[in-house]
Formats: C-alpha cells, structure tokens, sequence
C-alpha cells in the first residue's frame, strides 16, 4: 500500500471549506471540500465517501490541486464535437435567416429549422438535423421565435378599417 500524497496548501481546511461554501461548480465545492476533510487527517476513503466520489478521484483532485492551487478542483474544459459549418458558413446562416425567404420563389413565409438545414445540404453540402440547426441559431443569437405571419397580398387599407371597428366593437360592448 501507497503513503497518502501530501496536500501543500497555503490555504487551512477552515478556509478550503469557505471556498467551497461559496463555490457555485458543485463537483470543484466537494473536491475542496474532500481536500479538506484530508488535510484534517481524515482517511482519504472516508473523505472522498463524504465528498460523493472514488478515492482515485481524491488522488487525482488533490494532485492537480498540489500542482495547480485551487484552480485545479476545477473541470477542464471540453471541446465537444467540432461544428459541421465553419465561422463563415454560420455567419452567412445567420444573415439567410435574418434576410428572410422570398414568398415568390421560396414559397415560404418563414423558415423553419428543417428548411434552414436543407439550405445548407443544397449550399454546402452539410448534412444537419433540424436540432443541430436549432443549437447553431442560437449560438448565434437567434431565437425560436418568429414574426407573425403576414399574407403578401395583404391590404393595408382593409387591415386599418378592421383594426378600428374592432377598437369600437370593444368600446361599445360589455360582458356581463
């Protein structure tokens, strides 16, 4: 069986646990607090049980913690799949979306997400899922959210005789 690792800290098990305390990453708050409860002489099996984790995860948190300080309780970034459109790919994605379709030659009133993914199949030649396209709109800043529907052939005049017989409907009638 190994010596346990020594845990060099300028920080005290005191103020591990207040760190901890107002730690808003739950998994890095109890590998402080695990850090802790070993610093205190705690079994290192006991205290990763306490701190909801493997003692191999103690040993690894408590080795980056040696080497790195507090920043190395913390998740390391990752990376995730790389995106199928490039920067240049979604920024034009994004001025497709905000520009429109054309009613005359689209036949479409607004986009939907199965749509804008058929776009870039036709474009570049990338298959997406109407998710992924959802996921990369709103990395971008745009929302689900969409304009009322307007018919082209809408009048303006007609529309603004409606709007004020049913401002006088509403003033005239009352519901009892």
């Amino acid at each position: 069986m190994s010596r346990p690792r020594l845990i060099c800290t300028p920080l005290s098990a005191a103020e591990l646990r207040g760190e901890a305390r107002r730690e808003e990453d739950r998994r890095a708050a109890m590998r402080m607090l695990a850090i802790a409860h070993a610093i205190e002489g705690m079994v290192r099996v006991e205290a990763a049980r306490l701190a909801d984790m493997s003692e191999q995860a103690l040993r690894d948190a408590i080795k980056r913690y040696n080497a790195e300080g507090l920043v190395g309780v913390y998740d390391l970034p990752r990376p995730g799949r790389p995106s199928k459109l490039t920067a240049e790919q979604q920024e034009e994605l994004r001025k497709i979306v905000l520009a429109g379709p054309d009613v005359e030659t689209d036949g479409l009133s607004a986009f939907t997400r199965d749509d804008l993914a058929k776009i870039a199949k036709e474009k570049w030649g990338v298959g997406l899922a109407a998710r992924s396209v959802g996921r990369i709109l709103a990395n971008l800043g745009l929302s689900r959210q969409k304009a009322r529907p307007s018919h082209p052939k809408k009048d303006p005049e007609a529309a603004a005789a409606f709007s004020k017989n049913a401002g006088h409907f509403a003033q005239t009638c009352r519901y009892t």
